[in-house]
């Protein structure tokens, strides 16, 4: 029987013996038979004069400084769809992921980031892997192995206490023994030094491949700002095997993201230059931006290890590059196989505050 780990329309008819199971507020557990069983919860007080099972549950309250465990799940199987609705700032909801009982998470990225949405300003995301709907609704497509245990945790590093709606998607099935694990690094530089190449992710060591890259940009210097290519190395490469020819090339576009002399925002299944924030004749005064390029049909394959730089590039007098110091942040999406190796901490609030 077909073990139902992936999906797609050409597989779809194919019966399965993977048990699709769901964990939400109403069901915190995924445990099959126990959804809508919940006696108290934010909806409580709504469904007073109806009880159970009407909406008693349907969010949790996460206070300030603490983590809430959203999924705590018993392998073998695989995420298949999150959603998302987080409130308070984007940037100070840490999402993490735990697969097989490791101690230090595979994913670790703000929230808003890990969805396209670093200026923790909606950007409407329209991709296979990443899809970001109207009001906050932040949605993952990522197929998300597991073998012994799967872990997912959301960390409310602000002062004031949160609210987040959320769904997990799962099944519980075989996994292929060539199956690796989805992980995911955030990194910022504010300011890129000068003559430095911003680095989107360094130290991995293993085999896999990289599927993903999301940056959230802000110019401070007038004039175009992408003229620096992205680089691949790969398995102890000195210079990179994979070198791009510009930012907006990278992420399908050219010429500056222009249309009639005016940046042009797109959202399409693979690339996007899904967000720009414009200055308002005020205090936001920077421009910014929001960006993705997911490897699906590309994924960049490396056997021991890799690093992947973005160049950050203008122009300046004479035709001459130059080399820019901006507020650069990103998102690293790849798979590989276990154990990975440490990440760098995650910087403190005020290194990740939006400013």
């Amino acid at each position: 029987m077909f073990d139902g780990l992936q999906l797609n329309l050409g597989n779809l008819f194919r019966l399965s013996d993977a048990e699709s199971r769901s964990i939400s507020a109403e069901n915190y557990r995924g445990e099959r038979g126990k959804g809508g069983m919940a006696t108290e919860g934010l909806g409580a007080n709504a469904a007073r004069d109806l009880g159970r099972p009407w909406k008693i549950s349907p969010a949790v309250s996460i206070a300030a400084g603490k983590t809430f465990e959203v999924a705590d799940i018993e392998g073998p199987g695989a995420i298949q769809q999150i959603w998302f609705t987080p409130s308070g700032h984007w940037r100070y909801v840490i999402l993490r992921f735990y697969w097989d009982d490791e101690e230090q998470p595979s994913i670790e990225t703000p929230m808003g980031d890990f969805f396209c949405q670093g200026w923790c300003s909606y950007a409407h995301v329209n991709s296979l892997p990443i899809c970001v709907n109207p009001g906050s609704a932040f949605n993952s497509y990522w197929t998300m192995p597991f073998r012994k245990r799967c872990r997912i945790t959301v960390e409310n590093i602000a002062d004031e206490d949160m609210v987040l709606f959320y769904q997990v998607n799962y099944t519980l099935c075989p996994v292929p023994d060539d199956a690796a694990y989805l992980h995911a690094q955030w990194r910022r530089t504010n300011p890129l030094p000068y003559k430095e190449d911003y680095t989107i992710l360094d130290g991995v060591k293993g085999a896999g491949h990289y599927v993903g890259t999301y940056m959230a940009w802000q110019a401070n210097n007038t004039g175009w700002w992408g003229e620096g290519e992205i680089k691949f190395f790969m398995d102890g490469d000195k210079w990179p095997t994979i070198c791009g020819t510009g930012t907006e090339d990278y992420f399908c576009g050219s010429y500056c993201f222009l249309v009639n002399n005016q940046y042009q925002e797109y959202t399409t299944p693979y690339a996007g230059f899904h967000q720009v924030i414009r200055p308002d004749g005020a205090y936001q005064s920077q421009t910014r931006f929001g960006m993705y390029r997911w490897h699906i049909t590309d994924p960049i394959r490396f056997r021991e290890d890799l690093r992947v730089t973005m160049q950050a590039i203008g122009w300046r007098s004479g035709g001459r590059y130059l080399p820019l110091q901006d507020d650069i942040a990103s998102v690293a999406y790849w798979y590989q196989t276990e154990p990975h190796a440490p990440f760098p901490a995650l910087p403190d609030r005020d290194t990740l505050e939006v400013i």
